[in-house]
């Protein structure tokens, strides 16, 4: 009757426990990469408002010469686009030089799990394709604000 007489180890529960704390830093990673993903959408939507604001004037202008709305939306988002883009590969060059570097650190067979650390292309190419995406619809809003803008009212309108 002694439950301690015959020792035991169950590689089941061990093996769950690990699995478990690898899904709940998955997820805190998801997390993160949301939160941060969100914050640079606002970031970059702030920043097309304030171009929007700084250009009145000019979109005012060119509506009044016969610019049609759709043109001063997509000139808008395409510059949203190449902000997020060109931020989202410096992002992608420093982190995939930082990984080299801590590699490089690392000396040859130490290290355990974490010897050799990459970054998966898939991973940071669907990561950017994202971000693009997100570039794409943060500049829709301020876009569609400089539209609803009357010709008349923009021209008037002092910096």
């Amino acid at each position: 009757n002694d439950p301690i007489a015959i020792g035991h180890w169950n590689m089941e529960k061990e093996f769950n426990k690990l699995n478990g704390l690898f899904s709940g830093i998955s997820g805190l990673v998801w997390i993160v990469g949301i939160g941060t993903l969100l914050a640079g959408i606002i970031g970059v939507s702030n920043i097309m408002l304030i171009v929007v604001k700084e250009r009145t004037k000019e979109i005012g202008i060119r509506r009044a010469i016969g610019a049609p709305p759709s043109h001063i939306v997509r000139q808008l988002i395409i510059e949203s686009v190449f902000l997020t883009t060109i931020a989202g590969y410096i992002g992608l060059v420093l982190s995939v030089a930082l990984m080299e570097g801590v590699a490089a650190a690392i000396p040859e067979g130490e290290g355990g799990m974490f010897s050799n650390p990459t970054i998966d292309l898939n991973a940071a190419l669907t990561a950017l394709t994202i971000l693009i995406v997100a570039g794409a619809l943060a500049g829709l809003i301020p876009a569609r604000k400089a539209v609803k803008i009357p010709p008349v009212e923009a021209l008037r309108y002092d910096n």
